[in-house]
């Protein structure tokens, strides 16, 4: 059964091939959007333009807000919830 299933899905063999690709950059997208390094940089690097006095107290305190809810969002997703 298997030679002949393989002979009759032939034809879609094609389509077989564009699901895996689609699949593995899926995966690649998901690991690098669900990956903590380049927001906890930007948090460093608020906390540097706030030192410096580029930014205001306010707008420190809405990006650091964002950025936060942003790691919540990773690690509930590397827990194995989805967001």
């Amino acid at each position: 059964m298997g030679l002949f299933t393989q002979i009759v899905t032939l034809p879609l063999a094609p389509v077989r091939g564009v699901v895996w690709a689609v699949d593995r950059v899926l995966e690649a997208a998901e690991k690098e959007y669900y990956d903590p390094a380049p927001v906890l940089r930007d948090l460093a690097e608020l906390e540097r333009q706030l030192l410096a006095g580029d930014i205001d107290e306010e707008t420190f305190d809405r990006r650091e807000d964002e950025l936060l809810d942003r790691l919540e969002e990773i690690r509930a997703y590397s827990q194995g919830g989805q967001p």
